[in-house]
């Protein structure tokens, strides 16, 4: 099996590798006679989109998105969804020595030891253009959920971590952050790692508000292990929090507790440390989900590593990386939680009407 598949009702395939000459995903379940059409889905891909500043790669993609089929006078048909998206600037050259030494940090030797061979040409499958295929797959997925909004921005980058939020600053800077101050230290701390050869890694925050209060199953379906499940799954992610997260084992029961009051539609919550998240089904309240993303392993500072035949050697990747992969992360976690949300509420229809 090779697991390049995501949900169940809404389900998603991705294919193709990062110097390939294309990458796509399938979207499968999408309910018919939906809007859809690839101005829809552009300006996600467009945030995500390579080369936009001097704080990511300046690999130059215009992840122009082609609807394939699945789509008729505009209209979801209820068929598969193909997406493709060309890739236009390789430069597989730039990958020599990995083809020959491991990336450490990287999924070069976890790649060899499973399959006995890889596609070193910017990690291949492991690379994270592969989130490109998510974001335009997201895109298909909000249409099926217009009641929820979702928004992801960068609270962290460095350890040096964001004090305010205004959503208005979010797509100002290009750091997705909403604290214009932290955004102004961030150009500063990701310049200084970019020029050193080396990366920073960051936190993501996503909110989704207007999910109705019942998406969700009690044990092995739950809508936190999914979402944990969906943001886990990205390239470069290594920790996910829903609502407190770890900071709730630090409070006592009394202050961790989300307390209610009778409201006109239901009940008023008077905090949110579940992170709209209870018993695995949704409250009603905000979905809050956190991200933590590594420091991008391909750069240009020499680490010690191994070569396929086991010699001693040092490395450092050259070409075109992002000194902080978690900057274009944002869109990509947002799809994810777009993706999760979509094919609960279906599920949640199928089993109770």
């Amino acid at each position: 099996m090779s697991h390049n598949s995501f949900g169940h009702l809404f389900r998603f395939t991705t294919w193709g590798e990062s110097h390939g000459p294309a990458i796509g995903a399938i979207v499968d379940g999408c309910p018919p006679g939906l809007d859809l059409s690839e101005t829809d889905l552009q300006p996600f891909l467009d945030k995500r989109r390579p080369g936009t500043s001097r704080f990511t790669t300046q690999r130059q993609e215009p992840d122009q998105v082609k609807i394939l089929s699945g789509v008729f006078e505009g209209k979801t048909t209820g068929t598969p969804i193909s997406l493709l998206i060309e890739n236009i600037d390789q430069r597989s050259k730039d990958y020599s020595e990995v083809a020959n030494a491991y990336r450490p940090g990287h999924a070069d030797y976890a790649y060899d030891a499973k399959y006995g061979l890889r596609d070193y040409r910017g990690g291949g499958r492991s690379s994270a253009r592969e989130t490109a295929c998510r974001v335009a797959a997201g895109g298909v997925a909000r249409k099926v959920i217009p009641e929820v909004t979702i928004i992801a921005h960068v609270i962290e980058i460095g350890g040096d971590r964001a004090e305010s939020f205004d959503a208005a600053q979010v797509d100002a800077n290009p750091f997705f952050c909403g604290d214009a101050k932290a955004a102004a230290r961030w150009e500063i701390l990701v310049d200084e790692a970019r020029k050193s050869g080396s990366s920073l890694g960051a936190v993501i925050e996503c909110v989704a508000t207007g999910v109705p209060a019942g998406w969700g199953a009690p044990l092995y379906a739950k809508l936190d292990a999914d979402l944990a499940s969906a943001c886990m799954s990205i390239n470069a992610v290594k920790g996910v929090e829903i609502g407190d997260g770890f900071a709730a084992a630090r409070l006592r029961g009394e202050n961790n507790a989300d307390r209610m009051r009778p409201g006109t539609d239901g009940p008023e919550f008077l905090a949110n440390h579940a992170g709209g998240i209870a018993g695995g089904i949704s409250t009603g309240q905000p979905v809050v989900v956190r991200v933590a993303f590594k420091p991008t392993s391909s750069i240009l500072t020499p680490v010690e590593t191994i070569t396929r035949d086991g010699r001693a050697t040092d490395i450092m990747t050259k070409g075109r990386h992002d000194p902080c992969v978690g900057i274009r992360g944002a869109p990509v976690v947002e799809a994810m939680v777009a993706l999760v949300l979509a094919d609960h509420k279906l599920r949640h229809r199928g089993q109770n009407g």
